[in-house]
């Protein structure tokens, strides 16, 4: 069974930064596309950033600059370095993998002064 937890959420102010992660079991995480995605509230859930098992990193324009994804595949963890936080970052964040696909339970990410 596939699990996929993720920490590191909070409150931060405009500017300042945070650092999610998201500790996986249950599947074969070296051959996993990895992402994470975001949902604020009365919105979508939208993909901000994944990494494929080589390391290819893709991401959202709105994102592109300030976040950066990466992975331990020792670990089997995915990381996702939050810069320069804006207000509309404010959302619950969300793990997945692809091999099964699944998501993880999200971390709350809110950016106010």
């Amino acid at each position: 069974q596939v699990q996929l937890v993720e920490s590191g959420g909070g409150e931060v102010q405009p500017g300042g930064s945070l650092r999610l992660s998201c500790a996986a079991s249950g599947m074969i995480f070296g051959i996993n596309t990895m992402g994470w995605a975001r949902q604020a509230p009365g919105k979508e859930r939208e993909l901000v950033a994944s990494i494929t098992s080589s390391g290819r990193t893709n991401y959202a324009g709105s994102v592109k600059g300030r976040f950066t994804i990466s992975r331990d595949n020792a670990k089997k963890t995915v990381y996702l370095q939050m810069n320069s936080l804006k207000p509309e970052d404010t959302a619950v964040y969300y793990c997945n993998c692809n091999i099964p696909l699944s998501w993880g339970q999200g971390t709350q990410v809110t950016v106010s002064s």
